[in-house]
This record gives C-alpha cells, structure tokens and sequence, in this order.
C-alpha cells in the first residue's frame, strides 16, 4: 500500500512502531503493508489516527479484480482501483490461486476437446 508507506516514512515511523499500533508483529504488518494480507476498518483507523491523517488519505483497496462479462465468462486481472460499474467485484484471491486455477481449466479445455472428438469418431463407427 503505496500512500501508507510513504506517509508512515514521510513521518519517520518505522514498520515495528506501526505493528505496535496493531498489536501485530513486524512481519504481519509488513505484509499487510505490502497488500499482501488484508487491513481492516479498524486498523485503518488506527493507522490514520497514528499517522494524523483521514483514513480516505491512506486507504488503498487492492485485490484479484473479477470482470464478469455478458458472454458468462469471468477475465481475472490483479488491479488496485476503484470503478464505478458494477461488473466489477474485488476479492482478495492470492495470484497463485488464480494461476493454478487457470491451468485446471485449460486442462478440462483440452480434456473436453478429446472427448469431442472420441464421441464423434464413435458416432461415425469408425
């Protein structure tokens, strides 16, 4: 999170100073500072307070984006932002998740194309 980071080093505090501020360990506040786990409402408010600030100057939504289409399809991308459509549903899925997930389904693509064609080679009686 880009605007939390730089605001808590423009203000010199360090990492281990705002993990007090969350009860956390260093290391969880690093990964929620880096978008890697999530930030709550409360923490939040913890951090703006902290920081001096409103909690919409620091706030930074980041996630998997899912695009859902007319055609049923899904398009998965990893974007930070806010959009006002209401095609667009942020959930915070791990890229590895989605990649794997990616992988499974062209499988089943490629596994689904072969029983195509067996079907219709049997259907031939050939």
């Amino acid at each position: 999170m880009e605007k939390l980071r730089s605001l808590r080093k423009q203000r010199g505090y360090t990492q281990e100073y705002m993990s007090n501020i969350l009860s956390t360990d260093v290391s969880n506040y690093c990964r929620k500072e880096n978008g890697d786990v999530k930030i709550f409402e409360d923490e939040w408010e913890k951090l703006a307070k902290a920081l001096d600030v409103p909690v919409e100057e620091i706030k930074e939504e980041r996630g998997a984006l899912i695009q859902n289409n007319d055609n049923n399809s899904a398009t998965f991308n990893d974007h930070a932002g806010n959009f006002q459509s209401t095609n667009y549903t942020y959930c915070n899925i791990p890229d590895y998740i989605l990649e794997n997930q990616q992988d499974y389904i062209n499988l089943l693509k490629e596994q689904i194309e072969a029983l195509k064609e067996e079907n219709k080679r049997l259907k031939s009686g050939k």
